[in-house]
């Protein structure tokens, strides 16, 4: 069996971290599966060398980055010939998922987090097999000074974290083993396969 293609772009490294918890959480189901930087990809790379693919892109200013829009553009016909997952990492689904939240605020952050999906998928024509969106991390020690300030200033507008002196991940892990085990069984993957 052709490996599963895990596919990221992130800029301070949490998504990457996700992608390599997707790997090593398929490897244990006994599905193999290869993890590749959108933003540095070995020129043999080829699309067919591969059963399905999940992309995840982090969310910054409102957009994902470039590196997954312009590799789903570019390779938008061989992903719809094939198991597709699209992961969107951002804090909005953070906040949708902050149970401690007034429940205005979660809808309006879920609200958020989908516009950012529809736009993505607006903008490369893509139709995945499946879509979730994953909630990310506030990463205080990766961000430089102006950053930092700007991201805890929108931290406390939305009730989030704002010591800065700590990173906060905000992940929930559990959901996407969750997410590979409905995979494996939608695809007809045997366990241990």
């Amino acid at each position: 069996m052709k490996p599963y293609l895990i596919l990221y772009a992130t800029r301070e490294g949490h998504t990457a971290r996700i992608a390599e918890h997707l790997r090593e959480a398929m490897w244990k189901r006994g599905l193999p599966s290869v993890v590749h930087a959108a933003a540095d990809l070995p020129a043999d790379f080829r699309l067919e060398d591969y059963t399905g693919a999940i992309l995840a892109a982090s969310v910054h200013r409102f957009k994902h980055e470039s590196e997954i829009v312009d590799f789903v553009k570019a390779s938008r016909e061989q992903l719809e010939a094939m198991p597709t997952v699209f992961l969107s990492v951002s804090l909005s689904e953070a906040g949708a998922e902050d149970q401690e939240a007034p429940a205005e605020k979660r809808t309006a952050a879920a609200a958020d987090a989908q516009k950012m999906i529809d736009a993505f998928l607006e903008e490369t024509h893509w139709h995945p097999g499946k879509i979730k969106a994953v909630a990310g991390a506030l990463l205080y020690s990766k961000y430089n000074f102006l950053l930092r300030l700007i991201m805890k200033r929108i931290a406390r507008a939305a009730g989030g974290d704002t010591d800065t002196s700590r990173d906060y991940d905000y992940t929930d892990w559990a959901a996407l083993n969750h997410l590979i085990d409905e995979l494996i069984a939608e695809e007809g993957v045997p366990s241990g396969a």
